[in-house]
């Protein structure tokens, strides 16, 4: 399907948490969400727009201490109208090649951090899809089997020429399990809940209760660096879940770029291995994610250990993943996964699945949460996740946001609507629907991508998207 962009729109909204959330070097307590709309005209003359969404999230795409959250966000979105510019300027073209030309100018060529040039293509990026799928009436499963998208990994990696994205996409999952997320600041027992903390809201403040709350047996557990309290608060997390009885739990380990030195975090891994309880966590530890800072986790200097820390679990990366060169060079090092976050964008994520299905030798994805709110945040990227078949997840949305809270009334009851089996409504409060620890997928198979109807759907508080070598003008 081949289209050109006509007009890019967004709006922002401001959201804040219900519990601080600690991960990195940062605390979240705020971030606006901002919802593009994309204008794309088909070659059939049709021009329909699509949407897609985001949380503004400082200190994860650029970590630098020196700016400061406004910074950071203000630059998330002078990303986008960079983005808007680049492929405003594409011209006409299947979306695969759109993106490439859009990819190549705004991030390629474009000096800076590679994660914050690449956010806004990202985003556009989804919006395209969206569009692509309501002009031709199919789902975004159905659009990935054929090939609507025009997707051609061989332009960017020579080894996946002629590879068939259908061949290694099965029937988009029904359910996914919730890897529940356990942050730095995040207190283990209720009895630890200080009066300041806690909410009052109804949901649940720690850990011992979202595990009652939610039937959860999956968890992503944050680490800071510092070894000694990583092992005792590892170790009391392992209590926690063993005294709530759990069947068979699953943890993954998150480094958010705090290690300097790989045979610290092998030193972690035999104090675990030395402690009854940590030992508990080793059982069913799954993956561990980005433990080097970015810059030096694809220098060959750098992962000497990497054998003997695979020895424990796979190693992925997460900040690393900074371009669609970078996967192959991890695995090249002995890396074995790459995280599937819609904000690096979704054919960045088909690269390293065809990447993953040719190389072999383990090579997988994992869904890692950059705290995605609903409504089509959280939708696009739960139909992504779906469609790579990625069984389970790391969700943190709804525990650090109070459910469809931050949407004005119409857009939550329209998700309610459309999405029944996804969300549900108690005591006035429409929140997600999680039974068992798991997630309903199916009604995301509706025309589009990963939404149903948008018709409540509005961009709100327009943002000023600076192009480059434009004048300032809201929503251009």
């Amino acid at each position: 399907m081949e289209g050109r962009v006509i007009a890019v729109q967004c709006g922002s909204t401001p959201c804040r948490t219900r519990l601080p959330f600690r991960f990195g070097i940062t605390t979240l307590r705020r971030a606006d969400l901002v919802v593009a709309r994309v204008e794309v005209e088909f070659e059939d003359g049709q021009r329909i727009p699509g949407y897609a969404s985001d949380l503004l999230v400082p200190k994860w795409f650029d970590k630098n201490p020196a700016t400061s959250a406004d910074q950071d966000q203000d630059e998330l979105v002078a990303s986008i109208g960079r983005a808007a510019s680049a492929y405003r300027a594409a011209g006409h073209g299947s979306l695969f090649q759109l993106w490439h030309r859009a990819h190549q100018r705004a991030v390629v060529e474009h000096p800076g951090v590679e994660l914050v040039n690449g956010f806004g293509v990202a985003l556009l990026e989804r919006a395209l899809m969206d569009a692509a799928c309501r002009s031709a009436e199919v789902s975004f499963f159905d659009a990935l089997r054929g090939n609507l998208f025009g997707f051609e990994p061989g332009q960017l990696h020579p080894e996946l020429a002629g590879f068939e994205l259908a061949d290694c996409l099965g029937d988009p999952l029904e359910r996914v399990t919730l890897r529940h997320t356990v942050g730095l600041a995040d207190p283990l027992r209720r009895s630890t809940v200080t009066e300041a903390l806690d909410p009052k809201d109804g949901l649940p403040v720690s850990l011992d209760e979202d595990i009652r709350a939610y039937g959860l047996n999956c968890f992503k557990l944050k680490i800071s660096g510092e070894t000694e309290a990583d092992r005792a608060r590892l170790c009391e997390i392992a209590r926690v879940v063993q005294e709530a009885e759990v069947p068979a739990p699953r943890f993954t380990l998150d480094g958010n770029e705090q290690i300097e030195d790989l045979a610290q975090l092998v030193g972690l891994m035999n104090d675990l291995e030395a402690d009854p309880d940590g030992r508990t966590l080793l059982e069913g530890l799954l993956y561990i994610e980005q433990p080097l800072p970015r810059h030096s986790s694809l220098d060959p200097d750098k992962v000497r250990e990497l054998p003997a820390l695979s020895a424990w679990a796979p190693i992925l990366i997460d900040e690393a993943d900074a371009n669609t060169q970078a996967f192959p060079r991890a695995l090249d090092l002995g890396y074995q996964g790459v995280s599937v976050k819609n904000c690096k964008g979704v054919f960045r994520a088909l690269l390293n699945r065809a990447l993953c299905e040719a190389r072999g030798g383990g090579a997988f994805q994992a869904s890692e949460d950059l705290t995605n709110l609903p409504v089509l945040a959280l939708q696009q990227d739960l139909a992504l996740l779906s469609a790579l078949g990625l069984e389970h997840t790391e969700r943190n949305g709804h525990h650090y946001f109070a459910g469809l809270a931050h949407l004005p009334e119409a857009e939550a009851r329209a998700a309610l609507r459309h999405h029944p089996d996804l969300y549900q409504e108690e005591s006035g409060e429409i929140r997600l629907r999680i039974e068992a620890g798991t997630l309903a997928l199916g009604s995301l198979k509706s025309p589009g991508f990963g939404y149903g109807s948008p018709v409540a759907l509005e961009v709100r508080d327009p943002l000023a998207l600076v192009e480059p070598g434009a004048q300032e003008r809201p929503g251009s």
